[in-house]
């Protein structure tokens, strides 16, 4: 009876290179390839370590495919490690697909564990984390991105996300309108880097820094956001005017009406003029 291989799935860093483990490293060497996210980014890591395990390419475009090959190498006998371009694979990294295929063919599946953002960027923060949840990342189309966090408004627990550069500042902007000033946000960027930089602060002072620096625009982050505080929001109705007056003191009176219509379920177009009249008011 042949023996299987076993899939590993290897944690390697986030950004410095010395944060991968003794384990981790002994994995790589050993089996019989590496099935990587970006071959081209994992190969600086392998070369520094002087590991010359041949690399295949896995990722979101490719998983499918790949995974019917690497299926096929396990059952052989042979071991494979599995890594994506930074920290703990399958963290809003592929990977999942090949997993699953491993376990229903009972193949198994050993994690090795070490560096993630998620857990680096909460140690780190200041914020309650008996429980969180780990949203990773926000859909890119600005509707969906504030439907989501609109959805997350009241959850009490912290709020972990991901988020790319040319998306971070309308992120927090939206969270601002919708989470409001006052609560508590801390942004983890480069995390490990040579610029790593963690700012905590409420979420208006937040905005303030991240627009007033392009510098703290750029990198790699992770946003968490302190869960409600306030009472629960069970039956709960919303004053359109009192919700679209709070909106209008941060975003434009079009932003203002869409989001007031979806907490409220108002008409936006009703809801628009009275944002017109409201915004009028103000200026005199």
């Amino acid at each position: 009876m042949q023996v299987c291989g076993k899939l590993y799935v290897v944690a390697t860093p986030i950004g410095n290179l010395k944060d991968i483990s003794f384990r981790g490293l002994d994995i790589l060497k050993s089996v019989h390839s590496i099935a990587a996210e970006d071959t081209r980014h994992s190969g600086s890591l392998l070369k520094h370590y002087s590991i010359t395990t041949p690399m295949v390419s896995l990722h979101s475009h490719n998983e499918a495919a790949r995974t019917e090959k690497i299926i096929q190498w396990l059952h052989q006998g042979h071991d494979i490690a599995l890594i994506s371009d930074a920290g703990t694979p399958l963290i809003s990294d592929p990977g999942c697909y090949l997993t699953q295929a491993a376990h229903k063919e009972n193949i198994p599946v050993v994690p090795i564990p070490g560096a993630s953002a998620l857990t680096t960027a909460l140690c780190a923060s200041g914020l309650p984390v008996k429980g969180f949840i780990f949203e990773g990342f926000l859909p890119a189309k600005a509707k969906a991105r504030r439907d989501q966090l609109m959805a997350l408004a009241r959850e009490p627990r912290t709020l972990v996300f991901y988020e790319a550069p040319h998306r971070i500042v309308p992120m927090v902007e939206d969270m601002l309108a919708i989470f409001g000033a006052e609560r508590v946000a801390v942004i983890a960027r480069e995390l490990t880097k040579r610029f790593e930089t963690i700012k905590r602060a409420p979420l208006d002072e937040l905005q303030a820094w991240l627009v007033a620096d392009a510098n703290q625009q750029r990198g790699e982050f992770v946003v968490m956001i302190e869960g409600y505080q306030g009472p629960t929001s069970s039956g709960k109705s919303y004053d359109a005017t009192e919700v679209l007056t709070i909106l209008l003191k941060q975003l434009p009176v079009k932003q203002a009406a869409q989001l007031t219509a979806d907490i409220t379920g108002e008409k936006k177009n009703a809801l628009y003029k009275l944002a017109l009249s409201i915004s009028d008011k103000n200026a005199q």
